[in-house]
């Protein structure tokens, strides 16, 4: 028996994730989470064999508990299920120890198969995706990354995507718990990697791109 553990902040998604696996012969849905915090009592409290994680879980980013269960809790596999643009997000997430990525609007019809391909010890991601793994696995360092939201850390990125959504650097810094100053070099890092020279037109990108992720 799998047991399974779903993190998102969304009560209808995780129990009609929780119905729908639960209907599958071998699985056993044995938790569920709205944040890192509540996920860290439910490993504690139900010892899954995989977790599902959303990127996006309000106030936290589900990347940093990805990279922590890949330090403390590697006998968990992850998947990491996403509303986010997997192009952008998949390898991101593959490289924080997830053992697969799927788009929520693909939930459906590829969670169950995600779920015993990751058991079975495979790599689940898109077909399209796992081209765009092996490209970069046969580039050079130095071609790896231009001047492109791609060049960006993962806190970078975060940064950048609630400037897109319209939030200030004060909320910034509350939604991420961190200081305004450091939120501030994050923008500027973001600034110099990108190729911007204002806070305007930083604004104007980080919106276009925001709405592109999300779309």
């Amino acid at each position: 028996m799998t047991r399974i553990l779903i993190v998102d902040d969304h009560p209808i998604l995780r129990m009609g994730m929780r119905e729908l696996l639960n209907q599958e012969e071998g699985f056993e849905v044995c938790g569920l989470a709205e944040s890192i915090s509540s996920a860290r009592k439910a490993i504690a409290e139900n010892s899954p064999d995989l977790a599902i994680i959303d990127i996006s879980l309000g106030g936290d980013n589900g990347l940093d508990l990805v990279k922590e269960m890949s330090e403390a809790h590697r006998n968990i596999a992850v998947l990491v299920l996403s509303m986010h643009d997997e192009s952008v997000w998949a390898e991101r997430a593959i490289r924080a120890g997830a053992r697969g990525y799927i788009m929520k609007k693909e939930a459906a019809e590829s969670i169950v198969s995600a779920v015993k391909n990751i058991m079975a010890g495979k790599v689940h991601v898109s077909e399209a995706i796992m081209a765009q793994l092996l490209d970069k696995f046969h580039l050079k360092p130095d071609q790896q990354h231009g001047s492109s939201e791609e060049s960006l850390t993962d806190r970078e990125l975060e940064v950048f995507r609630l400037i897109g959504a319209g939030l200030s650097t004060r909320e910034i810094s509350v939604r991420m718990n961190l200081g305004i100053k450091t939120i501030g070099t994050y923008r500027d890092r973001i600034k110099q990697k990108l190729g911007i020279k204002s806070a305007a037109e930083l604004t104007r990108r980080a919106v276009l791109w925001t709405e592109k992720d999300s779309s």
